[in-house]
């Protein structure tokens, strides 16, 4: 009983040093996890090695690495200069479009992908007038709402790990409940804030020149680009309809395998773009969790959140636990973390088992607003000097609102939604 206590007190320690030293996660965690598995589980180095997720490495190589071509190439500027081109004087709009930016860009590999839209976003909402804050939340929503996409990091963690515990959730589960609930989040965010705010002197400078951000033609290589982007989406689908279990990442790299065949130049940097921090992170909490389990860790802590109160209560602990450890530190990781974590609540059938994972992964999405996170911490940095100590005391309230707010709200209605 001992050693599955002393190993669950090695994880959380590496977590706190990690971040507050501002170690890569990965690096403490892999090695941890061969020492706990020798010393404390008995298992041979190269079971504990074993454990490591080489599909998942390959999901996340081969997505990132693809839509590093469509980044260095130019495709995914000129689609997005495209469209906000087609803006015009409608600001009320932008909220959405940003949100479905964000989503659309975090859906190809990374969440962080979205990061880009910030820049973009914010200044634009001072000038035209939309309230900071739900620009922010807008774009953070988008993010969360895309990254739980197939082919983005979100999705891929939560998916993989769900399904080899035998949790009956889809892709297209995951990426519906999480669209539909950020969505609502923005909505609420304009109930809430309105637009708030009169935009400087420039105001509708943004908008009232869309030459200033239209996209230049488009050449043969974009095409190309674009084609696969499309072919990479409909494989997936066409697998799925078949029958099929589709590997995105081996997907993801036919296209880029292609793409660098006609446009040898761009391999190289996009090479460079491949998520390798990300993909090691979580491969040194899944290895960690996998000696977790061996020794029943992971099973001890799930029955322990099972005796708080009813399985309702519990599943609603488990994700407000999620969320405020994701305001935090990285998202990623509290999935990768907290997935296996809540496995024995999904499998006891007390909770619609793909009901406590999306609950779950929403929950710890919606609260990177938080200016401690790296998408709250962007988003306050692109703003206006003069605006960033009211956004980020607004977007501090907003993501402490979420980790309680957002596990209470959301844990029932899924829970009824899958009793149904």
């Amino acid at each position: 009983m001992l050693a599955p206590v002393i190993a669950i007190a090695i994880f959380i320690v590496i977590f706190a040093v990690a971040t507050a030293r501002d170690i890569h996660l990965g690096i403490l965690m892999f090695p941890a996890a061969c020492l706990a598995g020798v010393t404390l589980a008995g298992m041979p180095l190269r079971d504990v090695i074993g454990g490591f997720p080489v599909g998942i490495l390959v999901l996340l190589a081969g997505v990132t690495y693809f839509f590093g071509i469509a980044h260095v190439n130019g495709t995914t500027d000129r689609v997005v200069r495209a469209l906000l081109a087609r803006i015009g004087k409608r600001p009320m709009l932008l909220p959405f479009v940003f949100f479905a930016l964000s989503a659309a860009v975090a859906a190809m590999g990374s969440p962080q992908g979205g990061f880009v839209l910030a820049p973009i976003g914010m200044p634009v909402a001072r000038r035209s007038g939309v309230h900071s804050a739900v620009m922010a939340i807008a774009i953070n929503s988008g993010i969360s709402a895309g990254g739980f996409a197939p082919t983005s990091l979100f999705g891929i963690v939560s998916y993989q790990i769900s399904r080899r515990a035998g949790i009956g959730v889809t892709p297209l589960t995951l990426l519906t409940v999480s669209v539909v609930v950020n969505l609502l989040l923005v909505v609420a965010a304009l109930a809430i804030f309105g637009r708030g705010e009169a935009g400087g002197p420039d105001a509708g400078v943004a908008l009232d020149n869309p030459d200033a951000s239209s996209a230049s033609g488009l050449s043969s290589v974009h095409v190309l680009t674009l084609a696969c982007m499309a072919g990479l989406v409909l494989s997936v689908i066409a697998c799925a309809l078949a029958g099929l279990e589709p590997d995105v990442g081996v997907i993801a790299f036919v296209f880029g395998a292609l793409l660098t065949l006609v446009a040898p130049a761009i391999g190289g940097p996009a090479f460079q773009r491949i998520d390798w921090s990300t993909a090691f992170a979580v491969g040194g909490i899944v290895t960690f969790v996998g000696v977790l389990q061996k020794l029943g860790s992971v099973d001890l802590l799930g029955h322990g959140a099972m005796t708080i109160g009813t399985p309702l209560l519990a599943a609603t602990v488990v994700c407000m636990i999620a969320g405020l450890a994701s305001a935090f530190a990285s998202t990623t990781g509290i999935l990768a973390a907290l997935v296996p974590l809540a496995v024995p609540l999904a499998q006891s059938g007390a909770v619609p088992g793909w009901a406590l994972i999306c609950a779950l992964g929403v929950c710890a999405s919606i609260v990177d607003i938080s200016p401690f996170s790296t998408t709250g911490a962007t988003l306050i940095a692109s703003a206006a000097e003069g605006d960033r100590p009211r956004l980020r005391q607004l977007l501090l309230r907003w993501g402490l609102s979420m980790i309680v707010g957002g596990p209470i709200v959301l844990v029932p209605l899924l829970a009824m939604a899958g009793w149904w």
